[in-house]
């Protein structure tokens, strides 16, 4: 089976970085991908991309080593099924708030017996090999997103579901449900929190991704310890950069 190139990354110590992807067009799916980045995750929550959209981008994806993640809209065995089924190497599931909620998707990611995953990966074959249904238990990672205060007073538990590959930080939702403008990455408790979530994963032994807008607070979560950093996203680079040619050429 096709290796995952996020696991051969965290066995030499190294952080993965990610893109992010919400534009529903598989073009643009493949320039990101001919970037460089080591993993790349379609956001099929926030983002524009629908089910029949997802898998021209995992081809596209293909075109390189790229490891490609999905986050999917929400716990929902159907949808999480479909993503692996076409291809997915990573399940990012937003709002997972008990251990209730982390147990059912690890087993939605798992074929039996560690899990209640139903056979038929259609796609992920010709992209894993054909041995895929023998290795993806342990290929394919699972992520909980940690973005609310009911999440934070159920990490202990959370953290330690068996099978949970790691937790992944939405800050602007979590910051949200601190009572902090979204986007504000700065406030204190906020800081404090996204610490302790990184902790307590790894006192489990379980790894820890966060999303970030910038690459300096990147950089930042990377030397505090977190594995996975996201660093904006396709269409955020494309107007950043817009703005910024913009800004040179005309006159002042």
């Amino acid at each position: 089976m096709k290796v995952n190139r996020v696991q051969e990354l965290w066995k030499n110590q190294q952080a993965a970085i990610g893109g992010w992807l919400t534009i529903a067009n598989s073009f643009p799916a493949e320039i990101m991908a001919h970037q460089g980045w080591d993993v790349l995750t379609i956001d099929m929550q926030h983002g524009l991309v629908n089910a029949s959209e997802l898998v021209p981008m995992l081809t596209a994806i293909s075109t390189t080593d790229v490891t490609p993640f999905v986050r999917v809209p929400w716990l929902d065995p159907g949808i999480i099924m479909k993503v692996l089924d076409s291809g997915s190497y990573g399940v990012i599931c937003p709002m997972i708030n008990t251990r209730e909620d982390a147990e059912r998707l690890v087993s939605y990611c798992r074929y039996a017996p560690q899990g209640t995953r139903s056979f038929g990966p259609r796609r992920a074959v010709l992209y894993a090999g054909e041995d895929y249904a023998q290795h993806a238990n342990e290929t394919i990672l699972t992520f909980a997103m940690i973005e609310t205060q009911k999440a934070l007073d159920n990490l202990d538990e959370i953290v330690t579901v068996e099978g949970l590959d790691a937790v992944f930080v939405g800050p602007s939702d979590l910051g949200l449900s601190l009572g902090y403008t979204p986007g504000n990455y700065e406030e204190p408790v906020l800081l404090e929190a996204i610490e302790s979530i990184l902790k307590k994963a790894h006192s489990q032994g379980i790894r820890a991704g966060i999303y970030s807008y910038t690459a300096k607070f990147a950089r930042r979560m990377i030397e505090l310890g977190f594995d996975y950093v996201v660093i904006s996203s396709d269409a955020r680079l494309m107007v950043s950069q817009a703005q910024q040619v913009l800004e040179e050429i005309r006159i002042k």
